[in-house]
């Protein structure tokens, strides 16, 4: 775990340097892990390790180094099957659900994949150099933070794997911080009402859902400094959140119901005290630390409770766009969210967990869907899906920007997903 994580996508780095850096940071996330971890898909969502590592390889094999290295030979054509994740155009796919159940290629047969297409890579950017203008500049970019993306979510489902263990091993031996600092009365930052611009318009990399920049009106609203804590949600368990339907959406409830829900993700109660798994392993729960693991339906029932309401994606960039500066250069991976510090200014915006926002995940105005395969990324899941905002404890630096829009359905818990409140002015 010694390698360099990246500061900044962006730096006086070359691409090349960054492609190093992003696929050598993929493997060093995997240190911790025996070879029997890798091969595991312990729910739908939850894809191998082994996958992951494949996939991104397959992302540069298939849309970058095959369209624009006409001398490079396909390491082996079956993979594309095992490997493509949702890219219709690109062709057949094996379902979702059956990922875990390929124990071949080994593990050691995908490393020699990746190694295999990160030399094609190199070879590809023998050609170009560092021409920004060369057809392939800005697709190489996009296998970067898609592999980036990829980087948290092998995280995450390693997580859910070692939780489905009944020895709970541990991502990480060190400790979890276990810094605690005095609760403090809620304070709020104010949104006045008037005309705004949300979206990117910069010269820069974005997904293409982060376009265009736009205008929006805001009636006047207020958002939370700080994130809902652990110690928060118990008060909200402990008042029979989990048993009061008038708190919860319908398919929110009818989820509780079947689900027999009672608490977030990982957190179980034994001895009369809550316990959390965590990637340091279970952990008595601490009572400062940003709630995470909870789905749209407790965020949502949480803030109802509360009094208030969860913030649109529009106010949440306006205020995120007033504090960005400071608080997206401090984000590097922690493994665990930590509690707020005793500060008069809004906090947390990055690097904890991701907020869900009142906002469904639909296109900007004015956006249009590339016709290429790539425009399958994220344009075709613009649906019954919800808007979530900032970025996680688990988040790669230089994969942060205050238009970054995340997106999950109302029932995903397995993320490192949590709330802010919001409020009318």
């Amino acid at each position: 775990m010694n390698a360099p994580f990246l500061n900044d996508l962006r730096t006086s780095y070359s691409l090349i340097e960054r492609f190093r850096s992003v696929r050598m940071q993929t493997m060093a996330l995997c240190t911790p892990l025996e070879t029997e971890d890798y091969v595991v898909s312990s729910m739908v969502d939850v894809s191998p390790t082994k996958w992951h590592l494949a996939h991104t390889t397959w992302f540069f094999e298939t849309f970058i180094i095959k369209p624009y290295l006409p001398s490079y030979q396909t390491f082996d054509s079956r993979y594309a099957f095992l490997f493509n994740s949702y890219y219709e155009q690109a062709g057949a796919r094996q379902c979702r659900s059956l990922r875990g159940l390929a124990t071949r290629p080994t593990v050691t047969e995908v490393f020699t994949y990746r190694s295999y297409v990160d030399e094609a890579v190199e070879n590809l950017f023998d050609k170009i150099d560092d021409d920004c203008q060369h057809p392939a500049w800005r697709k190489l970019e996009m296998g970067l933070h898609h592999e980036q993306q990829h980087q948290e979510l092998l995280l995450t489902d390693i997580k859910h794997v070692l939780w489905t263990n009944p020895l709970r091993p541990t991502y990480r031996n060190d400790s979890a911080s276990s810094l605690h600092t005095a609760f403090q009365r809620q304070r709020w930052e104010p949104i006045e009402e008037g005309l705004y611009i949300i979206g990117n318009a910069e010269d820069q990399f974005t997904f293409d859902n982060e376009r265009p920049a736009h205008k929006t009106y805001l009636q006047s609203a207020k958002l939370s400094h700080s994130l809902v804590t652990n110690a928060e949600y118990s008060a909200f368990i402990a008042d029979g959140g989990y048993q009061t339907p008038g708190l919860w959406l319908s398919d929110g409830w009818r989820m509780v119901q079947s689900e027999q829900l009672r608490a977030p993700l990982y957190w179980e109660q034994y001895n009369g005290q809550w316990h959390e798994f965590t990637l340091h392993g279970e952990l008595p729960l601490s009572p400062t630390v940003p709630v995470c693991h909870i789905s749209y339906y407790e965020a949502d029932a949480f803030a109802r409770w509360a009094g208030y309401r969860l913030p649109t994606e529009a106010e949440w960039e306006i205020v995120a766009n007033r504090h960005s500066t400071q608080q997206i250069n401090l984000q590097q991976i922690s493994f665990h969210p930590s509690p707020a510090s005793d500060d008069n200014h809004i906090q947390q915006l990055f690097g904890q967990v991701w907020q869900w926002t009142q906002s469904p995940y639909i296109a900007y105005p004015g956006f249009y869907p590339s016709c290429d395969v790539l425009g399958e990324y994220n344009g075709k899941f613009m649906c019954d899906q919800w808007v979530l905002r900032g970025s996680s404890c688990l988040t790669p630096p230089g994969h942060t920007r205050t238009t970054y829009r995340n997106f999950f359905p109302s029932d995903a818990r397995w993320q490192f997903t949590g709330l802010r409140l919001a409020a009318d002015g």
